[in-house]
């Protein structure tokens, strides 16, 4: 099954992505497949809603804007870095207890924001995922567990989010690798992110957790990035990953998407091609993920999927 977005410039091909995409109903019922679906990947941020929901489990006390830190890879906006301080004062931790590599917002303008407040080196708190390690250790400190070693593989609470994936995806996920952030990731195939995502589309005990990522798109990640955008305009939760992962559970069902050179610009066209087969594309969502080619300030070509669906 071919899958692959090409890129169109004045009328001619100049490069392309190959892509993977999955549609499975809760049962494990594959709705719709493209592309090559037998490969694991790391879905890399693409979990953090799964993360969250195991935080949860082990007493983390956190709804509303706290949860949806949970689960965001944020800009470090200033809202965003206030909420995350909060979790972690709430729980008697600070931004010394967080095990994030230092760094600057991700989000340009969050950086301009820093500086001009002052800051004038990297941030552990700064970092894209300081809301989902900050769940992490309030889980930690309500569980009673060590705090200073919650990223090592063997730790209950990281035991307890691999034996998660396990379950939710039906895969053997192996040995963890290391995120950008330091903490275990786990590899699965698309059909496997899919039956996740499923589960968190229909499943009441995730009910939390999707409504909250529903609900404040504007913290999930950077405006107007393709999760929040998509999460919004169709009441469901979406969560994107690096390199190019990216999953949506709506409607009752999971959808999984892998571009495997990790080009994240192939998700907007990608997404619109999976909504439209599915008969989700409304014409007010299809403008916000346009994906245009520009050339001397105009547009002169598009993003194009060309996708053999099975069935």
């Amino acid at each position: 099954m071919s899958a692959l977005v090409r890129v169109v410039r004045s009328g001619r091909a100049e490069a392309f992505h190959r892509v993977s995409v999955a549609v499975l109903r809760p049962q494990g019922e594959v709705v719709a497949a493209a592309g090559d679906c037998d490969t694991p990947f790391f879905a890399r941020s693409a979990l953090k809603p799964f993360q969250a929901q195991v935080a949860l489990r082990f007493g983390a006390d956190l709804a509303g804007a706290d949860l949806a830190l949970a689960c965001a890879s944020h800009g470090g906006f200033p809202q965003q870095l206030a909420i995350v301080e909060g979790i972690l004062a709430d729980g008697g931790l600070s931004e010394s207890d967080l095990a994030t590599p230092h760094a600057w917002p991700s989000a340009a303008l969050a950086r301009d924001a820093a500086v001009r407040a002052g800051a004038d080196v990297p941030r552990r708190i700064f970092h894209t995922c300081s809301g989902k390690h900050a769940a992490m250790l309030r889980a930690c400190r309500s569980s009673g567990l060590p705090t200073d070693t919650y990223l090592s593989p063997g730790h209950p609470l990281q035991a307890a989010i691999a034996q998660e994936v396990r379950t939710l995806t039906g895969e053997e996920v192996g040995l963890p690798g290391i995120e950008g952030c330091g903490a275990p990731v786990f590899a699965m195939t698309v059909v496997g992110l899919a039956k996740a995502f499923a589960a968190l589309a229909t499943d009441p005990e995730r009910a939390v957790v999707r409504d909250t990522m529903r609900d404040h798109p504007d913290l999930i990640g950077e405006p107007g990035r393709v999760d929040g955008v998509v999460g919004t305009a169709l009441g469901g939760a979406a969560k994107i990953g690096a390199e190019g992962a990216l999953g949506l559970a709506v409607d009752g069902l999971g959808i999984a998407i892998k571009v495997w050179d990790g080009g994240a610009r192939a998700l907007e066209p990608l997404v619109a091609s999976v909504l439209d087969r599915l008969g989700m594309l409304t014409p007010a969502l299809a403008g916000q993920l346009e994906s245009p080619v520009a050339g001397g300030g105009r547009t002169v070509g598009w993003l194009v999927p060309e996708i053999e669906w099975d069935p």
